[in-house]
């Protein structure tokens, strides 16, 4: 018997019989990563130092958006399906039921940190945005309130063309604003966080979430498709290249890729906040979110190094405050949940279900 084949009989040997199913599809001797285009950065360089300490194979990381790697994540248990899922949202309730169905069972959420999500232009942008929640809201939603009796509780495909006709104080340009597609966490977050967020400032919609939330929801969260708002794909840096070649537009993207693009982007305040390091791990930032992965339970012991791997992520010198994780962007944990996350990752506890 050779060594591979002997490693897999005694995996078997100790493992339930459910996980030694798993075994029967063929083993795979590196560890498989999908999810959101925000947390691939922070999972690809724990992965390249993972791999340099020799114990276990460089894991391979993709980056396919966090609906799309949640969905892959949660096809079932199998060598054919992921380990691990990076998010930068929290798992819904539906795609928890969909990896229930699929007979993926036991999950771990494990907080890694935060992140903001950010609206910059390029360095070579004449006219700088400066924006309230509110502005983005009018700007970028399907829907908005009639300007013509904006108080009068009609609601009117987006006629906005330009900043200067939302806000006479911004500049004279088009609206003309890069995103992610609705795959990514990114894209949800930014939804809740900045149109939602804006859209509540207006007094007769936010009326209208107690009784019809439903409604509150698809006005307030549903992206303009008449060419302000375009969908860039699940690649950040295609996003940071783009504004390059159009420095009228502007561009929607996690912190991290701001980070690391000072030399070619300038942020734009929201609501008198700059996205800062600081500003977003005290919360003051309005549009910051936590990032997540989630572990695969059902395949420790059939794929070797995920505890290991998670248990790099969550460590001093990954994650923390001074970890080589915040050179490429990820906002620490404080250091309460740090030691929580660390404690999950030794633990791999199963979740509980989404609320929502």
């Amino acid at each position: 018997m050779n060594k591979k084949a002997l490693l897999i009989a005694l995996m078997a040997a100790s493992t339930p019989l459910a996980t030694q199913e798993v075994l029967a599809e063929g083993a795979r001797d590196a560890i498989s990563i999908v999810g959101s285009s925000t947390v691939y950065p922070f999972s690809a360089a724990v992965a390249e130092q993972f791999g340099k300490k020799g114990a276990f194979k460089t894991p391979k990381v993709e980056s396919t958006g966090t609906g799309g790697g949640i969905k892959l994540f949660c096809g079932g248990v199998g060598m054919q399906y992921p380990d691990i899922a990076n998010a930068s949202r929290a798992m819904k309730k539906s795609e928890y039921e969909a990896c229930q169905k699929a007979g993926v069972k036991d999950i771990t959420e494990v907080k890694i940190g935060f992140d903001g999500i950010v609206i910059a232009q390029s360095k070579k942008a004449k006219n700088e945005l400066v924006l309230t929640r509110k502005e983005v809201f009018l700007a970028l939603a399907k829907r908005v309130p009639d300007p013509k009796n904006p108080e009068g509780g009609e609601l009117v495909e987006n006629p906005y063309k330009t900043w200067s006709e939302i806000n006479p104080s911004l500049p004279k340009t088009k609206i003309e604003v890069l995103g992610p597609p609705p795959s990514s966490g990114t894209r949800d977050a930014f939804a809740e966080l900045a149109l939602e967020g804006g859209c509540q400032q207006i007094p007769w919609i936010k009326a209208k979430k107690e009784t019809d939330d439903a409604w509150f929801k698809n006005v307030c969260m549903t992206v303009r498709e008449d060419g302000a708002y375009i969908e860039a794909g699940e690649n950040d840096n295609l996003i940071v290249q783009k504004l390059e070649a159009n420095p009228n537009a502007a561009g929607v993207f996690g912190y991290s890729y701001l980070s690391l693009n000072e030399d070619k982007l300038k942020a734009t305040k929201i609501d008198g906040r700059a996205p800062t390091y600081e500003a977003i791990a005290e919360g003051k930032y309005p549009i910051s979110r936590p990032l997540f992965i989630y572990v695969k339970k059902g395949h420790l012991g059939v794929v070797p190094g995920i505890q290991e791997y998670v248990a790099e992520f969550t460590s001093e010198k990954a994650s923390g405050p001074e970890g080589y994780l915040t050179d490429k962007g990820l906002i620490a944990l404080p250091d309460a949940d740090h030691k929580k996350s660390a404690e999950q990752a030794k633990s791999l506890t199963a979740m509980a279900a989404p609320v929502k």
